[in-house]
């Protein structure tokens, strides 16, 4: 009884000596457990890259990988995690949501987001790679992913991020002869690629 009452109080492992003290001559009682606190686990960091380009207005693609954005939002939230979104289309580079404590409410922002004109993609991950950089400096040690949602539609070719331990490309260019530049780039970073249509493709859980 003694053990399942101390479990079902456990916040860490038994602190054995201060739970001695506190006993003194008295038979054990859970109330004399004294505990060391478990060590605070690094928050981890998701940033959303999402391509809201002409191009991605085809074929309801832009739905979809907003539908992606808001399922990454929902799942950080649950998790614990924190979370920004930057956007890049013919309006430029911007960020919805800056990197901070993800909620659930957040997605809702994501849906109402247009589209249409260019993709600034090389500027828009200049941009991720800062909001990155600063967001380590006050984080710890907490992990870093990048999810870059995209049909890889532009011409630009984009150097490796180099800040985030983490970089899945989210591939929205699934049709009968599709570019390819998604998968070139996963290949030339060392990042993950993945289809829209694959199975989790929106779970910021490690693989």
């Amino acid at each position: 009884m003694l053990r399942a009452e101390a479990d079902s109080h456990s916040s860490g492992p038994i602190a054995w000596l201060p739970t001695l003290l506190a006993k003194g001559a008295r038979p054990l009682q859970p109330q004399h457990l004294r505990r060391r606190p478990r060590a605070a686990q690094p928050v981890r960091l998701h940033l959303i890259v999402l391509d809201v380009s002409g191009s991605m207005r085809q074929r309801g693609r832009l739905a979809l990988a907003k539908g992606h954005a808001m399922l990454l939002i929902q799942e950080a939230a649950r998790s614990g995690d924190d979370v920004g979104l930057l956007c890049f289309g013919g309006q430029g580079v911007d960020l919805l949501l800056p990197p901070g404590r993800a909620r659930s409410a957040g997605s809702a922002r994501v849906a109402r987001v247009g589209g249409g004109g260019g993709t600034p993609l090389t500027q828009a991950l200049a941009q991720a790679e800062g909001l990155l950089r600063r967001a380590a400096r006050g984080n710890g040690a907490g992990e870093s992913w990048l999810w870059l949602l995209t049909d890889g539609r532009t011409l630009e070719q984009p150097a490796q991020p180099t800040v985030p331990q983490h970089v899945v490309i989210v591939d929205f260019d699934e049709r009968s002869r599709p570019i390819g530049r998604c998968a070139s780039w996963a290949a030339r970073w060392g990042a993950e690629h993945r289809f829209a249509s694959q199975p989790c493709a929106a779970c910021p859980t490690t693989p």
